[in-house]
């Protein structure tokens, strides 16, 4: 292709056959002028089946067209949207042979005229009729082209059916660098790579044929209630590199954990996962009591919970254990009573309590991925370097790790969207629910 020719989006069709296909979403800057192309074929019981163009879902067209079909030629054209069509092979056209076309829109984004278009038709047969032909369209509208849709007159269009979306750049200009994917509630790069960061749950769309890598952080673990509880461990963090993604992939961020409202352990928190990937772990419960001298161990998770020693408790509690490659275990007690392990974090073990009302801090979080962070504004920043997936603070008053970790016992939550652990609630039996965990993440990138 030309220098100043950039794919914005590929489309095949699939074994279920389609009844149309959209480019949405077109870019509105960087670009003077839109080359849509495709190899087709429909599933019509007829040599040829027919192809509408619909800029913005429009059919308000008209236009000329000349053609042969290897018998006879002629041209037609008028002010309905009929002389816009073209033809391509249908189900009794020669096995496996596929129509080609190319459209031109110069000044697609223009909103002060009209628009044009041209289009290139071979329908290809391989034996007695098959038409070729020329076609100039008037899109008569002065909306800048923003989607482009195309149907088979009976169709679907076959398996395999190809149509990709170029946008040209003005001679002379760089291309607009534009990503080869939808999805993702943030979408940015840093020249060297596209980072789409999932937030919520969605579904991530290649274009073309990606190597992509892959951070998933599972939600985090709530922490534990009453006197001496734990802090909840983070949710289990699991990177993947070079992963060949051709076709869309469902995205899933795991919720937090729900905040403790009374006495007793935790909740863990919920598996994020990206298509098939192995899912990251949510993260274990910090342990909790509902009454005096219970210990109580921490939950297992992504990354463990922290353990709890109520009130007269004897300590000694194990911190819950953690996924291996995906965080670190929570932290113990200590036989004083009333103190709280912390929680597990992606980067470190939760702190083990040390003394009555002294219990453990948060593990910290992964820092290996601050580079994404910076770039997406995920994760949390802490002096420049972004962690993700901290453990939750024991009781009492313990730090939460740095990585969305919670404080222990002000009924804080972790913070969503870094898979951190939620602190241990505030030693009042039923009080407060909102020391939960933070929900999970997603981010995908792949070089620009």
């Amino acid at each position: 292709m030309p220098a100043n020719y950039v794919l914005l989006e590929k489309i095949t069709v699939g074994s279920g056959g389609a009844t149309f296909v959209k480019f949405s979403s077109i870019p509105q800057t960087g670009y003077t002028d839109l080359v849509l192309k495709g190899s087709t074929r429909t599933t019509r019981a007829a040599v040829t089946d027919y192809c509408y163009i619909y800029p913005n879902g429009s059919a308000d067209m008209s236009g000329m067209r000349i053609g042969g079909d290897g018998s006879s030629v002629g041209s037609s054209g008028g002010t309905t949207s009929a002389y816009t069509t073209f033809a391509i092979p249908g189900a009794n056209s020669t096995a496996n042979t596929f129509g080609n076309f190319e459209i031109y829109f110069p000044n697609y984004n223009s909103t002060t005229t009209y628009k044009s278009f041209s289009e290139d038709i071979v329908a290809e047969n391989n034996a007695t009729l098959a038409e070729s032909g020329l076609n100039a369209i008037l899109y008569k509208s002065n909306t800048a082209i923003s989607n482009i849709e195309i149907y088979p007159s009976v169709g679907p269009f076959a398996q395999y059916s190809t149509f990709y979306l170029y946008g040209v750049a003005k001679l002379g200009t760089t291309p607009a660098i534009v990503p080869y994917a939808t999805g993702g509630d943030i979408i940015e790069t840093d020249g060297t790579y596209w980072y789409h960061a999932f937030l919520s749950s969605g579904t991530f769309t290649p274009q073309k044929g990606l190597s992509c890598d892959v951070l998933t952080i599972a939600g985090g673990g709530s922490g534990g209630g009453d006197n001496g509880a734990g802090g909840g461990g983070a949710g289990g963090l699991y990177y993947s590199s070079g992963n060949s993604v051709a076709s869309a992939r469902t995205v899933t961020i795991g919720a937090g954990a729900a905040g403790k409202t009374v006495g007793g352990n935790g909740f863990n928190g919920s598996n994020s996962q990206f298509g098939s990937l192995t899912a990251a772990v949510g993260g274990g419960y910090g342990a909790g009591s509902t009454g005096d001298g219970q210990d109580n161990a921490g939950g297992s998770g992504g990354s463990g919970g922290g353990a709890c020693s109520s009130r007269y408790g004897s300590g000694g509690a194990a911190g819950g254990s953690a996924t291996s490659g995906q965080g670190f275990a929570g932290g113990t007690t200590n036989s004083a009573g009333r103190n709280g392990g912390g929680g597990g974090g992606a980067g470190a073990v939760g702190a083990n309590g040390t003394a009555e009302y002294a219990g453990g801090a948060g593990g910290i979080g992964s820092s290996a991925y601050s580079s994404w962070g910076l770039v997406t504004g995920t994760g949390q920043n802490v002096s420049g370097t972004v962690y993700y997936a901290g453990g939750g603070g024991g009781w009492s008053g313990a730090n939460g790790g740095s990585g969305g970790g919670a404080k222990g016992s002000l009924d804080l939550a972790g913070t969503p969207n870094t898979g951190g652990g939620g602190g241990s609630n505030n030693g009042q039996l039923g009080a407060g629910a909102a020391n939960g965990g933070g929900s999970g993440i997603v981010i995908v990138r792949y070089a620009v």
